[in-house]
């Protein structure tokens, strides 16, 4: 085996480790959502200062 590889026999050495990844991933997880959630209110508040509908920008399926 490669000498540079550590693989403990204690799997318990794991669980540290296990748990500072579930952590990151919260926040991951957090962090797009509010994302989501601001660029929402972004656009929405951009669409309100310049008066842009979104039914405006549609094409017209009737043509």
């Amino acid at each position: 085996m490669m000498p540079f590889l550590y693989f403990p026999e204690d799997k318990s050495e794991y669980i540290p480790a296990f748990i500072v990844l579930v952590f990151f991933m919260v926040l991951a997880v957090g962090a797009m959502y509010w994302f989501y959630k601001k660029s929402k209110k972004d656009e929405k508040e951009f669409n309100e200062k310049y008066n842009i509908n979104d039914r405006e920008n549609l094409p017209d399926k009737n043509k």
